[in-house]
């Protein structure tokens, strides 16, 4: 995978990670009692968090000054 294809699976991970904490708001704020389904959309949340930082721990490595 080049830099650039990187960068845009970040990006589109980026996306899919506030879509999802949207759609974890909007259940709760319409009184979601479907404690599952949230959890489960948390679940997916953390593990696209995962991957980001996986990514930007490869396009952006530590500098040891």
């Amino acid at each position: 995978m080049t830099e650039e294809e990187m960068r845009k699976r970040l990006e589109i991970l980026r996306i899919e990670h506030r879509d999802l904490d949207a759609a974890i708001d909007a259940l709760r704020a319409a009184g979601g009692t479907d404690q599952l389904q949230i959890a489960r959309l948390k679940k997916r949340k953390l593990g696209l968090k995962d991957q980001i930082s996986h990514i930007e721990d490869y396009l952006i490595p530590d500098i040891i000054a």
